[in-house]
Protein backbone atom coordinates (compact mmCIF):
# COMPACT_ATOMS: atom_id res chain seq x y z
CA UNK A 1 0.00 0.00 0.00
CA UNK A 2 1.24 3.47 -0.88
CA UNK A 3 1.07 6.10 1.85
CA UNK A 4 1.51 9.74 0.88
CA UNK A 5 3.57 12.19 2.93
CA UNK A 6 5.07 15.64 2.60
CA UNK A 7 8.11 17.20 4.26
CA UNK A 8 9.13 20.45 5.98
CA UNK A 9 11.50 21.25 3.09
CA UNK A 10 8.43 21.86 0.91
CA UNK A 11 7.56 24.76 3.22
CA UNK A 12 11.07 26.21 3.41
CA UNK A 13 12.17 24.48 6.61
CA UNK A 14 15.38 22.49 6.30
CA UNK A 15 18.98 22.41 7.47
CA UNK A 16 20.08 25.58 5.64
CA UNK A 17 17.12 27.73 6.71
CA UNK A 18 15.95 26.77 10.21
CA UNK A 19 17.61 29.13 12.68
CA UNK A 20 19.24 31.00 9.78
CA UNK A 21 16.54 32.75 7.73
CA UNK A 22 13.94 34.96 9.40
CA UNK A 23 10.76 33.82 7.67
CA UNK A 24 10.86 30.04 8.13
CA UNK A 25 7.38 28.93 9.26
CA UNK A 26 6.77 27.61 12.74
CA UNK A 27 6.58 23.81 12.97
CA UNK A 28 2.95 23.86 14.15
CA UNK A 29 1.94 25.76 11.02
CA UNK A 30 3.77 23.31 8.78
CA UNK A 31 2.17 20.29 10.45
CA UNK A 32 -1.27 21.91 10.28
CA UNK A 33 -0.79 22.51 6.56
CA UNK A 34 0.40 18.96 5.88
CA UNK A 35 -2.58 17.47 7.69
CA UNK A 36 -5.11 19.88 6.17
CA UNK A 37 -3.91 19.06 2.65
CA UNK A 38 -4.65 15.37 3.21
CA UNK A 39 -1.17 13.94 3.61
CA UNK A 40 -0.85 10.94 5.90
CA UNK A 41 2.63 11.67 7.18
CA UNK A 42 5.68 13.87 7.17
CA UNK A 43 9.41 13.51 7.14
CA UNK A 44 11.26 14.91 10.12
CA UNK A 45 13.12 17.89 8.73
CA UNK A 46 16.11 19.20 10.69
CA UNK A 47 16.45 17.32 14.00
CA UNK A 48 14.55 19.21 16.67
CA UNK A 49 12.55 21.42 14.29
CA UNK A 50 9.29 19.50 14.78
CA UNK A 51 10.11 18.92 18.43
CA UNK A 52 11.70 16.10 20.39
CA UNK A 53 10.50 13.25 22.53
CA UNK A 54 6.95 13.59 23.85
CA UNK A 55 6.46 16.98 22.17
CA UNK A 56 7.20 15.49 18.74
CA UNK A 57 5.01 12.46 19.33
CA UNK A 58 2.10 14.58 20.59
CA UNK A 59 2.30 17.07 17.72
CA UNK A 60 2.05 14.27 15.18
CA UNK A 61 -0.62 12.35 17.07
CA UNK A 62 -2.92 15.38 17.41
CA UNK A 63 -3.01 15.70 13.65
CA UNK A 64 -3.18 12.02 12.81
CA UNK A 65 0.20 12.16 11.08
CA UNK A 66 2.81 9.42 10.95
CA UNK A 67 6.55 9.96 10.71
CA UNK A 68 7.77 8.67 7.34
CA UNK A 69 11.51 9.17 7.66
CA UNK A 70 14.40 11.44 8.53
CA UNK A 71 17.32 12.68 6.43
CA UNK A 72 20.75 11.77 7.84
CA UNK A 73 23.74 13.12 5.85
CA UNK A 74 27.02 11.38 6.70
CA UNK A 75 30.52 11.56 5.18
CA UNK A 76 30.71 7.80 4.75
CA UNK A 77 34.24 7.73 3.36
CA UNK A 78 35.75 9.82 6.15
CA UNK A 79 38.84 8.28 7.80
CA UNK A 80 36.96 8.43 11.12
CA UNK A 81 33.27 7.68 10.56
CA UNK A 82 31.06 9.94 12.69
CA UNK A 83 27.62 8.46 13.46
CA UNK A 84 26.61 11.01 16.10
CA UNK A 85 23.97 12.58 13.84
CA UNK A 86 22.55 9.14 13.11
CA UNK A 87 22.29 8.37 16.82
CA UNK A 88 20.46 11.61 17.53
CA UNK A 89 18.07 10.99 14.65
CA UNK A 90 17.39 7.43 15.79
CA UNK A 91 16.52 8.80 19.24
CA UNK A 92 13.99 11.18 17.66
CA UNK A 93 12.51 8.47 15.48
CA UNK A 94 12.18 6.11 18.43
CA UNK A 95 10.14 8.72 20.31
CA UNK A 96 7.70 9.27 17.44
CA UNK A 97 7.60 5.90 15.67
CA UNK A 98 6.76 3.24 18.22
CA UNK A 99 6.52 0.56 15.54
CA UNK A 100 9.91 1.62 14.10
CA UNK A 101 8.35 2.05 10.64
CA UNK A 102 9.96 5.46 9.99
CA UNK A 103 13.05 5.18 7.83
CA UNK A 104 16.44 6.69 8.58
CA UNK A 105 17.29 8.21 5.19
CA UNK A 106 21.05 7.86 4.77
CA UNK A 107 22.81 10.13 2.29
CA UNK A 108 26.37 11.08 1.51
CA UNK A 109 27.10 14.47 3.06
CA UNK A 110 28.98 15.71 0.01
CA UNK A 111 30.63 17.53 -1.57
CA UNK A 112 30.81 16.04 -5.04
CA UNK A 113 34.15 14.20 -5.21
CA UNK A 114 35.93 11.05 -6.29
CA UNK A 115 35.64 8.43 -3.58
CA UNK A 116 37.19 5.18 -2.51
CA UNK A 117 34.13 3.06 -3.04
CA UNK A 118 35.05 0.28 -0.68
CA UNK A 119 35.57 2.74 2.16
CA UNK A 120 32.28 4.49 1.38
CA UNK A 121 30.41 1.17 1.25
CA UNK A 122 31.96 0.11 4.55
CA UNK A 123 30.78 3.36 6.12
CA UNK A 124 27.26 2.79 4.80
CA UNK A 125 27.35 -0.76 6.15
CA UNK A 126 28.26 0.47 9.62
CA UNK A 127 25.43 3.01 9.60
CA UNK A 128 22.97 0.40 8.37
CA UNK A 129 24.07 -2.01 11.07
CA UNK A 130 23.60 0.61 13.79
CA UNK A 131 20.12 1.55 12.55
CA UNK A 132 19.09 -2.10 12.47
CA UNK A 133 20.43 -2.61 15.98
CA UNK A 134 18.02 0.13 17.05
CA UNK A 135 15.12 -1.56 15.26
CA UNK A 136 14.96 0.62 12.15
CA UNK A 137 15.38 -0.29 8.49
CA UNK A 138 17.37 2.48 6.76
CA UNK A 139 17.33 3.47 3.13
CA UNK A 140 19.90 5.30 0.98
CA UNK A 141 19.14 8.57 -0.81
CA UNK A 142 21.09 9.32 -4.01
CA UNK A 143 21.52 13.09 -4.11
CA UNK A 144 22.90 15.80 -6.35
CA UNK A 145 26.15 17.34 -5.17
CA UNK A 146 27.35 14.16 -3.48
CA UNK A 147 29.46 11.11 -4.26
CA UNK A 148 26.34 9.08 -5.11
CA UNK A 149 24.61 11.18 -7.73
CA UNK A 150 24.49 9.53 -11.16
CA UNK A 151 22.69 6.30 -12.12
CA UNK A 152 26.06 4.55 -12.48
CA UNK A 153 27.05 5.64 -8.97
CA UNK A 154 23.74 4.43 -7.56
CA UNK A 155 24.31 1.10 -9.27
CA UNK A 156 27.79 0.87 -7.76
CA UNK A 157 26.50 1.62 -4.28
CA UNK A 158 23.75 -1.00 -4.58
CA UNK A 159 26.30 -3.59 -5.66
CA UNK A 160 28.50 -2.91 -2.63
CA UNK A 161 26.04 -2.20 0.18
CA UNK A 162 23.16 -4.14 1.71
CA UNK A 163 20.70 -1.26 1.91
CA UNK A 164 17.43 -0.25 0.30
CA UNK A 165 17.14 2.69 -2.09
CA UNK A 166 15.21 5.91 -1.79
CA UNK A 167 14.37 6.75 -5.40
CA UNK A 168 14.09 10.51 -5.87
CA UNK A 169 12.62 11.46 -9.25
CA UNK A 170 13.97 15.01 -9.16
CA UNK A 171 17.54 14.23 -8.17
CA UNK A 172 17.65 11.35 -10.65
CA UNK A 173 16.49 13.52 -13.56
CA UNK A 174 18.95 16.26 -12.58
CA UNK A 175 21.73 13.65 -12.68
CA UNK A 176 20.75 12.52 -16.17
CA UNK A 177 18.63 9.53 -15.20
CA UNK A 178 15.17 8.29 -16.15
CA UNK A 179 12.91 7.52 -13.16
CA UNK A 180 10.85 4.90 -15.00
CA UNK A 181 13.93 3.06 -16.24
CA UNK A 182 15.51 3.31 -12.80
CA UNK A 183 12.43 1.91 -11.09
CA UNK A 184 12.39 -1.04 -13.46
CA UNK A 185 16.08 -1.71 -12.84
CA UNK A 186 16.06 -1.29 -9.06
CA UNK A 187 12.50 -2.24 -8.13
CA UNK A 188 13.58 -4.91 -5.67
CA UNK A 189 15.71 -2.34 -3.79
CA UNK A 190 13.36 0.67 -3.82
CA UNK A 191 11.72 1.02 -0.41
CA UNK A 192 11.10 4.78 -0.18
CA UNK A 193 10.21 7.38 -2.84
CA UNK A 194 10.57 11.16 -3.08
CA UNK A 195 8.30 12.51 -5.80
CA UNK A 196 9.44 15.73 -7.46
CA UNK A 197 8.74 17.49 -10.74
CA UNK A 198 11.53 19.29 -12.59
CA UNK A 199 11.85 22.41 -14.72
CA UNK A 200 14.31 21.39 -17.42
CA UNK A 201 14.85 25.00 -18.55
CA UNK A 202 16.27 25.91 -15.15
CA UNK A 203 18.54 22.86 -15.24
CA UNK A 204 19.85 23.86 -18.66
CA UNK A 205 20.40 27.54 -17.91
CA UNK A 206 21.75 27.42 -14.37
CA UNK A 207 25.46 27.84 -13.76
CA UNK A 208 25.54 24.81 -11.49
CA UNK A 209 23.44 22.61 -9.27
CA UNK A 210 23.23 25.04 -6.35
CA UNK A 211 21.98 27.82 -8.62
CA UNK A 212 19.39 25.50 -10.18
CA UNK A 213 18.19 24.28 -6.80
CA UNK A 214 17.87 27.76 -5.30
CA UNK A 215 16.26 28.94 -8.53
CA UNK A 216 13.27 26.64 -8.18
CA UNK A 217 14.21 23.67 -10.36
CA UNK A 218 11.75 21.57 -8.36
CA UNK A 219 8.24 22.76 -9.17
CA UNK A 220 4.64 21.82 -8.48
CA UNK A 221 3.67 18.33 -9.58
CA UNK A 222 2.43 18.30 -13.15
CA UNK A 223 3.92 21.70 -14.02
CA UNK A 224 7.37 20.48 -15.07
CA UNK A 225 8.72 18.04 -17.63
CA UNK A 226 9.08 14.89 -15.50
CA UNK A 227 6.77 12.13 -16.75
CA UNK A 228 5.30 11.52 -13.33
CA UNK A 229 2.17 9.83 -14.68
CA UNK A 230 4.30 7.12 -16.29
CA UNK A 231 6.41 6.81 -13.15
CA UNK A 232 3.37 6.44 -10.91
CA UNK A 233 1.90 3.83 -13.23
CA UNK A 234 5.17 1.88 -13.02
CA UNK A 235 5.05 2.23 -9.24
CA UNK A 236 1.93 0.04 -9.11
CA UNK A 237 2.43 -2.64 -6.47
CA UNK A 238 4.90 -0.60 -4.43
CA UNK A 239 4.39 -0.82 -0.68
CA UNK A 240 5.78 2.14 1.22
CA UNK A 241 5.92 5.90 1.60
CA UNK A 242 5.62 8.28 -1.34
CA UNK A 243 6.90 11.64 -0.11
CA UNK A 244 5.97 14.72 -2.12
CA UNK A 245 8.87 17.17 -2.02
CA UNK A 246 9.16 20.61 -3.57
CA UNK A 247 12.34 22.09 -2.10
CA UNK A 248 11.79 25.79 -1.42
CA UNK A 249 14.27 28.41 -0.23
CA UNK A 250 12.20 31.29 1.18
CA UNK A 251 13.26 34.74 -0.01
CA UNK A 252 13.12 37.58 2.55
CA UNK A 253 9.78 38.79 1.16
CA UNK A 254 8.32 35.33 0.49
CA UNK A 255 4.88 34.36 1.77
CA UNK A 256 4.78 30.79 3.06
CA UNK A 257 1.03 30.88 2.47
CA UNK A 258 1.72 30.51 -1.24
CA UNK A 259 3.79 27.41 -0.58
CA UNK A 260 1.09 25.98 1.70
CA UNK A 261 -1.38 26.34 -1.17
CA UNK A 262 1.13 24.75 -3.56
CA UNK A 263 1.42 21.64 -1.37
CA UNK A 264 -2.37 21.34 -1.24
CA UNK A 265 -2.42 21.51 -5.05
CA UNK A 266 0.30 18.85 -5.18
CA UNK A 267 -1.87 16.57 -3.07
CA UNK A 268 -4.90 17.14 -5.31
CA UNK A 269 -2.80 16.53 -8.43
CA UNK A 270 -1.62 13.21 -7.05
CA UNK A 271 -5.18 12.15 -6.29
CA UNK A 272 -6.37 13.06 -9.78
CA UNK A 273 -3.35 11.76 -11.71
CA UNK A 274 -2.84 8.48 -9.88
CA UNK A 275 -5.81 7.95 -7.59
CA UNK A 276 -3.60 8.24 -4.52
Amino acid sequence: MIRVANAPVSYGAFELTVGVLPNVPEPERVLDAIAAAGYEGTELGPPGYLGEGEELRARLERRGLALAGAFVPIRFDAPELDLAELERTLDLLAAASADRSARPVLADAGPRRAVRWRRLADGVARAVERARERGFEPTFHHHMGTAVQTPDEVERLLELADVGLLLDTGHLIAAGGDPVRALRAWRDRVDHVHLKDVRQAILRCAGGWDEAWRGGVFCELGSGEADLVAFLAELDGYDGWLVVEQDWVPAPDADVGDQIEAQARNRRWLALAAGL
